[in-house]
């Protein structure tokens, strides 16, 4: 495990470190649970009974990372707020939710009137295409703690379900079809590794044009994270959907075994999807390994759907405006998942 975070770990992450952290607590957060949680420590969302009905309030809380080192660099703050809604958008669609509102926190040594509105109207943007509400938030200034010029970027969001509508998981069966929704690149994961490679090791700027594309490198990075709530829920009117997983940190390995039984293993085609030429560039001018390439990034893949062999062309059809493609399949095993070709 050590040898292949090894490149990750060198540029300040280490997902060992991290996971290993949350095992830690799980214990302690677990005893501060009053009646109604429904989930633990690990999900993409918390699960929480809203009284007196048949709902279940699913929250998610998360940051943009070190994408917006880029955002800073460059001086383009308006997507960044888009980001961080498509992400906690995604993290609670997993388990089923759709978004009810969302709150921000913005840090900053002090603040700078005009980045902080291009923020916010990133974050009401949106707010807007995925329905969701900005009903608050917390901007704070402190000197000190964040170096003159920079800031931070959180998100929480809640959303509702039905009991009976959560996708939990435990269906999947052998047999099952995995497809994957592509990703519009690197979301708002592995940016610390990527930087180095790109402005440290490559020496590129910016506005260099990134080889292998014809794209600034600036765009290629800040591309907006994806949002799938509209044809996950476009999907669901049609079928049964038996699990889904948010490609972020962790990649395919940790994010897909969130959401496996313990009697199957997900099996990734490598080859059944065309990775996308930053990602080939990183792997190739940083001298990642493949595997742990897979496991910082997303890889081209933002969202993997898991559902019934039988309903596949139904699946792809009514996800064809989202460019879904199948990318692997379901065994018997033991809650892993493998990666071939």
């Amino acid at each position: 495990m050590k040898a292949r975070s090894s490149a990750y770990a060198a540029a300040g992450v280490n997902i060992d470190h991290k996971m290993a952290a949350l095992r830690a607590i799980k214990r302690m957060v677990q005893r501060t649970a009053a009646p109604g949680p429904l989930s633990e420590i690990g999900a993409f969302g918390g699960m929480f009974s809203a009284p007196g009905r048949d709902q279940v309030l699913v929250a998610s809380s998360d940051g943009v990372g070190t994408k917006l080192k880029v955002a800073q660099l460059v001086g383009r703050h308006d997507t960044i707020g888009q980001d961080i809604v498509n992400h906690c958008v995604n993290d609670i669609l997993v388990q089923g939710a759709r978004p009810l509102f969302f709150l921000d926190y913005f840090g900053t040594a002090g603040l700078q009137p005009k980045v902080f509105r291009e923020v916010v109207a990133g974050l009401c943007r949106g707010c807007r295409a995925n329905n969701c509400a900005l009903i608050g938030g917390e901007t704070a200034e402190m000197p000190g703690l964040y170096p003159p010029g920079e800031y931070d970027l959180v998100g929480a969001i809640v959303g509702v379900v039905g009991r009976r509508q959560i996708i939990t998981g435990q269906t999947i069966r052998p047999g099952d079809i995995l497809i994957g929704l592509p990703s519009s690149g690197l979301h708002t994961n592995g940016y610390s590794l990527a930087r180095k490679i790109i402005f440290e090791q490559a020496r590129l700027s910016p506005q260099a044009i990134l080889p292998g594309t014809r794209r600034r490198v600036a765009d290629v990075l800040l591309a907006v994270h994806r949002s799938y709530l509209k044809p996950i829920q476009g999907l669901r009117q049609q079928l049964t959907i038996r699990g889904l997983a948010h490609i972020t940190g962790g990649g395919f390995a940790d994010n897909i075994s969130r959401v496996l039984p313990q009697a199957v293993d997900a099996i990734i085609d490598r080859a059944a999807w065309r990775v996308p030429p930053v990602f080939r560039f990183l792997e190739e001018r940083g001298r990642v390994p493949r595997a742990e390439m897979f496991r910082v990034f997303n890889m081209g893949i933002g969202l993997v759907v898991i559902i019934r062999a039988a309903d596949k062309k139904a699946a792809l059809h009514s996800l064809r405006s989202a460019r879904a493609l199948e990318i692997g399949r379901v065994e018997k095993g033991s809650g892993q998942v493998r990666l071939i070709n």
